[in-house]
């Protein structure tokens, strides 16, 4: 009975060892540890591939993107400089305008001045304000006819007109329209109209 029992434990001692050897074997002809490729293994490396092929198309979409988002962003940096170009072109005419304002309220306003002096000062007050008036309805009508900004000086000389620079440029087109709208918003003539274009 005793070596009954005892040959039993053997048997299945041998058969967990039959077993462990199977699946050693049978692991490593899998390429378990060996590091060698078994036909299971290649929806793996299929899998691995797509994964590389994924990589290189997102890096090349990454690039296009980056490439586009450099070149928006150089057409945002161009258009912000533009834009602040006008922002303080208007802002100088505005504190340049303020001052002469200034002195020649002072001289109207002053005790000493004589009469023609305070009514020249007086006069040349209402010219500005006319200009100011005039520079601004300029503006506004040279941007509805599709420019993306521009700013207008009146002064004694003439008119100068700055237009924020189009894609293929300033055509005569451009600058028959633009004089056009000077002509009907101040008394200038076109020889003393000058139309420039930012770079």
């Amino acid at each position: 009975m005793i070596i009954k029992r005892k040959s039993a434990v053997y048997s299945v001692i041998a058969l967990m060892l039959c077993v462990a050897v199977y699946l050693n074997w049978s692991y490593q002809r899998d390429g378990g540890d060996t590091g060698e490729v078994g036909e299971f293994d290649d929806p793996k490396i299929l899998g691995e591939s797509q994964l590389v092929d994924k990589t290189e198309t997102t890096g090349a979409q990454q690039g296009e993107e980056q490439a586009v988002s450099g070149e928006e962003g150089e057409d945002n940096a161009q258009a912000t400089s533009a834009s602040d170009y006008f922002s303080e072109a208007r802002l100088s005419r505005q504190q340049a305008r303020d001052e002469a304002v200034s002195i020649f309220k002072q001289t109207s306003e002053s005790a000493t001045a004589d009469a023609d002096a305070k009514q020249q000062a007086e006069a040349s007050i209402a010219t500005m304000a006319e200009n100011a008036v005039k520079e601004a309805r300029i503006e506004s009508l040279v941007v509805a006819k599709g420019y993306k900004d521009c700013v207008a000086f009146i002064n004694d000389d003439g008119v100068n007109v700055i237009v924020q620079k189009t894609e293929q440029g300033l055509q005569e087109t451009d600058v028959a329209k633009i004089r056009d709208i000077v002509l009907s918003e101040t008394d200038a003539t076109a020889d003393t109209i000058k139309i420039i274009e930012t770079t």
